[in-house]
């Protein structure tokens, strides 16, 4: 099984080089403010957060022996995050961790000052989060799982495990900002395929659009990442097996969750990676001097597990491609 290494490369190759301030020593027992969507059981969950406090531990930051945690938890309530990241204001933090571009947002419009280092699925730029990849401008940096371009690449995977495939359903939030959707209808439009649009910008919107899915009567669906999306991950999945539909989506979550497939960025190295942006910044960099990083190199993802469960055989050519193969 052929094995791809996530490799992320920062976006400075061709522009002139940037001036960096002279290396600072780090500063002694910073505070780190971290602002969460979810509740506090997610704190110390496996996933993203586990993968950026293990990239902290590489560089050095021991928890509460040379750096602290400041946790602050909307648990679900997105009202309640500007009064979280102000209390980290107060709290005079000295970098803010967000996940999510709903949060990188709040955080940007609390304060201008405080180093704000995100990791968002989708266009910073197209967002206003940044003024520019290479110089993000302001106060705010990070990483983005971002792969308009593979969103195509996913019905070409469903097409290779099924030749005959010609209805697709498509499962997304148009009130993310990237062009997945226009991705995947353009491809599916060259296999001569049928597409329909199915839209869930509320958690209350999915059992519509599961039934709606269901009329459709298609062979498969692309569900677009987005981390309302994820949170359902089980739930689609489970509608996705009952229905029998090949199912693909761009994190490999949606597969372990049950999907048939993912094909998309390694988002734990990505957001490993955010350990690098804050130790620069406790070091004395600004993050206008750190480019904003995006992935380049992707994981295939096939659970056979659900291939069998909905009669599906996969072609050993697409198995041979893949980098993990649920069993």
């Amino acid at each position: 099984m052929k094995v791809l290494i996530s490799i992320w490369i920062v976006l400075t190759v061709s522009l002139t080089p940037v001036s960096f301030a002279p290396a600072q020593t780090k500063k002694s027992n910073p505070r780190i403010g971290w602002v969460w969507f979810g509740p506090a059981t997610f704190a110390r969950s496996p996933g993203l957060e586990s993968a950026f406090v293990d990239g902290l531990r590489e560089l050095n930051y021991l928890e509460n022996r040379n750096f602290t945690f400041e946790h602050r938890f909307a648990a679900g309530h997105p009202e309640r995050l500007p009064d979280l990241v102000k209390d980290l204001i107060r709290q005079n933090v000295d970098v803010i961790i967000t996940l999510g571009g709903d949060l990188a947002a709040v955080a940007k419009k609390a304060t201008k000052t405080i180093p704000i280092v995100f990791g968002v699925s989708e266009d910073p730029v197209r967002s206003g989060l940044v003024a520019d990849l290479a110089r993000p401008g302001g106060n705010l940096t990070g990483v983005t799982f971002l792969s308009d371009e593979l969103a195509g690449k996913r019905v070409e995977v469903l097409k290779e495990i099924n030749p005959k495939l010609a209805r697709l359903g498509v499962l997304w939030n148009p009130s993310h900002v990237d062009d997945e959707f226009k991705q995947i209808q353009s491809v599916a439009q060259g296999f001569g395929m049928k597409l329909s649009s199915h839209k869930a910008q509320r958690p209350e919107d999915f059992d519509e659009a599961f039934a709606t899915i269901s009329k459709a009567n298609n062979q498969a669906l692309v569900v677009v990442p987005s981390r309302l999306t994820s949170v359902r991950r089980e739930p689609i999945a489970n509608f996705a097996k009952k229905n029998r539909l090949l199912m693909i989506s761009g994190w490999r979550e949606f597969t372990e969750a049950g999907g048939l497939a993912s094909y998309g960025p390694n988002r734990e190295e990505a957001a490993r990676r955010l350990a690098y942006y804050v130790d620069r910044i406790l070091k004395g960099a600004k993050p206008t001097e750190l480019p904003v990083e995006l992935p380049t190199k992707f994981e295939l993802v096939i659970n056979l597990k659900t291939a069998k469960q909905i009669g599906v055989t996969i072609p050993p050519n697409v198995l041979a491609r893949a980098d993990r193969v649920i069993r």
